[in-house]
């Protein structure tokens, strides 16, 4: 069995260690801590992760955040994958950092990147991972935060956070998405 699994964030060095590239790191460390390496591929970077008989595939769109959707659109085609099959990582200002919310459907919560995968897929119902980023920014700042670097106090609590998105991924697969969402649906404490 097949999963896609859709880390979002932007491409390039300068965004590497953002809070918008939340999607794009937790898919850098399952595939450091499975010995997997990104190759590029057609709309993105690609990894293959194989956990007791399912198929991860792990995708980090090339297109830019706003424009992900593109880049989902063709690898659910692509794998000819059903949509509850899929699932999309990103960041949520609306969560405090540390915090995972798993839903099996629903709003893009005004994410550009999830607007944009709706739009493209032409449907709500695919499932996602939202990785708290916290809202700690002044009046018309939000960009400057997103794009901002994590940080060190924020940096010291990713492992931890990346571990148990990774669990409540593989849970997601394993045990079907209500189980997934008991798992993962916490807040990483310091």
């Amino acid at each position: 069995m097949n999963y896609l699994i859709v880390g979002l964030g932007n491409i390039g060095a300068e965004y590497a260690s953002t809070r918008h590239n939340m999607g794009f790191m937790i898919l850098d460390a399952w595939a450091q801590a499975s010995n997997v390496v990104f190759e590029t591929s057609r709309y993105g970077s690609t990894a293959e992760i194989s956990v007791k008989g399912r198929k991860f595939i792990l995708l980090k769109p090339s297109t830019y955040m706003n424009l992900s959707g593109k880049a989902v659109r063709y690898w659910v085609n692509e794998l000819k994958l059903p949509l509850e099959n899929l699932l999309v990582i990103s960041d949520d200002l609306n969560l405090p950092f540390g915090t995972l919310r798993m839903r099996k459907n629903g709003s893009a919560g005004g994410h550009n990147g999830l607007t944009n995968i709706t739009e493209m897929l032409g449907t709500q119902e695919y499932a996602r991972l939202r990785a708290g980023i916290g809202n700690d920014f002044s009046r018309g700042g939000q960009i400057d935060f997103v794009l901002g670097e994590l940080t060190s106090g924020e940096k010291e609590l990713m492992p931890q956070i990346c571990d148990k998105a990774i669990e409540g991924i593989k849970a997601f697969a394993m045990l079907g998405p209500d189980r997934a969402m008991n798992i993962v649906n916490t807040k990483i404490n310091k």
